[in-house]
């Protein structure tokens, strides 16, 4: 039921020509279904300036504002689950591209616009814009930005931070902070352009964004190989980086249990091995015009099988099948979503930490439930997405109680490896408490003056990141 308070606000938002609604389901429930939020309303601002009398109101009337990009973030930093009721702001509307600089490797773009949007509008250009997830047909920018995100070219392009010039956004006092420039460099005092990017909407709305293009690679090779351990992985992306040095754009590990899920779930999926091996990498390599990629992948197998770090491999030899094989790979989460994990963990670890680590976890936790391990992501970056399933043909629900312990021990593990127990998706409300239990303190502390100093009524997505 709406709250009768956040209506007679809505009302005045809407006397004053912002479009406001009584929020829909998508609004207040994340992809997975884990966390839900009461109804509320939504206000689809369709300019900066719009954006800016929405906060400004909030301000004036003590009501909590939850910016809104594509609602596919997995740890709640769109869904309030506790608390007043806020009135949450989507940018859906606001996907100008307001202009593209092919000459400069730059294109400015509206929060609303899709990463896929942006991904055609450089493309049209001849340029290349690298950041790419599953969730890229309906992840927006601004959201993107907000929780800094990654996916599966980190390794050679890096995360959205590295991949943004300049940020247009609302601070919580309604001002609008002018950061558009397309400079790489800008040396004139506090860079808040990184203040905002991570911040999940605590600090300001994002509002439009200056984006760094790079080059389209002429040629590009794609390849499987089944390998023996994650040690394995790890020394043939160093034998990848002796071949072709930067020119690797991803590296994705993937154990025997993902291709189980696959078959499982999607059994028309044709799927790389018949007989799925231990593990295998997913790797990919984008050379300029006549550099041949795909005859150093077959050297780099070649070497490889040799010496006894590859046991198989199948390079693509079409772009249909490039596809398909990246199709597979971005099925996974899909596949797991509909196994149903008793426990998620987006973790991060220095590269020689993984191997040990999968092997501890392992054994660490089998000590707890008889379970499941999809411990699957990029590789290339140290990014794991490690989730636990409870015994084929048993409930998950049985196993649920045990999911806090689970990950507790797991991002235990991860934080005495040197690692983060948020790699790329955030720490919304979902990891509030574990960023207190492991944060340093020193960098909490500044976070939370930070966050007085910027927001004092503390208005802006109350109750994520810091609690």
């Amino acid at each position: 039921m709406l709250n009768s308070a956040n209506a007679a606000f809505a009302e005045t938002l809407t006397a004053q020509g912002i479009a406001v609604s009584p929020a829909a389901p998508g609004y207040l429930e994340e992809p997975r279904g884990l966390y839900k939020g009461a109804p509320t309303f939504v206000a689809t601002p369709r300019s900066t300036a719009e954006v800016a009398q929405i906060v400004t109101a909030c301000a004036a009337a003590r009501v909590g504002l939850v910016p809104f990009g594509g609602g596919t973030g997995l740890v709640s930093g769109q869904i309030v689950t506790d608390g007043p009721d806020p009135l949450i702001l989507s940018l859906e509307e606001m996907t100008e591209i307001r202009g593209v600089w092919a000459e400069e490797d730059t294109l400015v773009a509206e929060a609303g616009a899709t990463l896929a949007e942006v991904q055609a509008k450089a493309e049209e250009v001849g340029c290349l814009f690298p950041l790419s997830y599953a969730s890229q047909g309906t992840a927006r920018i601004g959201g993107g930005l907000s929780v800094n995100s990654g996916g599966l070219n980190v390794l050679r392009y890096g995360m959205a931070r590295d991949l943004c010039l300049g940020i247009e956004a609302v601070l919580p006092s309604g001002e609008v902070l002018h950061g558009l420039k397309r400079l790489r460099k800008d040396n004139t005092g506090y860079d808040l352009r990184h203040l905002l990017i991570g911040a999940e909407g605590t600090l300001g709305v994002i509002t439009a964004a200056a984006l760094k293009l790079s080059p389209r690679p002429a040629e590009i090779a794609t390849a499987f190989f089944a390998v023996p351990s994650p040690a394995a992985a790890l020394t043939l992306l160093s034998m990848c980086r002796d071949q072709v040095g930067e020119a690797v754009s991803a590296f994705e590990l993937i154990p025997a249990q993902s291709f189980e899920f696959l078959r499982e779930t999607h059994p028309d999926l044709h799927l790389p091995f018949d007989d799925f091996p231990p593990w295998s990498v997913l790797t990919e390599i984008g050379m300029g015009p006549g550099s041949a990629p795909e005859d150093r992948m077959a050297t780099i197998f070649e070497d490889a099988f040799e010496a006894g770090i590859a046991l198989d491999g199948r390079i693509a030899q079409s772009g249909q099948q490039r596809d398909a094989f990246w199709a597979m790979r971005e099925t996974i989460p899909e596949a797991n979503r509909r196994i149903g994990a008793v426990a998620s963990h987006d973790i991060s670890l220095p590269l020689s930490e993984v191997p040990g680590f999968i092997d501890e976890a392992k054994k660490a936790i089998r000590n707890i439930l008889p379970c499941r391990i999809n411990a699957f992501g990029h590789l290339g970056d140290g990014n794991l997405h490690y989730n636990i399933f409870a015994p084929s043909g048993e409930d998950r629900a049985a196993y649920r109680p045990l999911s806090g312990n689970i990950t507790r021990l797991v991002h235990d593990m991860v934080t005495a490896r040197g690692g983060s127990f948020s790699a790329e998706h955030g720490v919304g409300r979902a990891k509030a408490g574990e960023l207190v239990r492991l944060g340093d303190p020193a960098k909490l502390a500044a976070m939370r003056a930070i966050k007085s100093a910027l927001d004092p009524l503390g208005i802006m997505n109350p109750g994520a990141v810091l609690g």
